[in-house]
C-alpha cells in the first residue's frame, strides 16, 4: 500500500531533505574555495550518505523526487501523480 502524501511524515521527511540539501550546497560552495579541508569533505560525504538514504526511503513511500533517471518508478508511471515535492 502506497503512503499518503498528506500525512505528517511526508512533510517531515521532505523538510529533512531540504535541510540536508541546504547544508550540502553550503559545504559544496565552501569546498570550492577550501578543497584541502578534510573535515569538511568528511562532513559532505556523511551528509551525502544521509541524504541518499533518506531520499531512497522517501521515494519508496511517496514516489520520485526527480525525473529523468534520478528515481525509479512503480507502475503505473508515478511522475504524473501530484503533489510533486515542490508543490507542498
Amino acid at each position: 500500500m502506497e503512503a499518503n502524501p498528506c500525512e505528517p511524515r511526508y512533510y517531515e521527511m521532505l523538510e529533512q531533505l531540504q535541510v540536508l540539501d541546504f547544508a550540502l550546497v553550503e559545504l559544496n560552495l565552501y569546498l570550492d574555495t577550501h578543497p584541502q579541508d578534510v573535515k569538511a569533505i568528511e562532513q559532505f560525504n556523511q551528509l551525502t550518505y544521509e541524504r541518499t538514504k533518506l531520499a531512497n526511503q522517501f521515494q519508496e513511500l511517496y514516489g520520485p523526487l526527480q525525473n529523468f533517471g534520478r528515481a525509479y518508478s512503480k507502475a503505473p508511471w508515478q511522475w504524473s501523480e501530484s503533489p510533486w515535492p515542490w508543490q507542498v
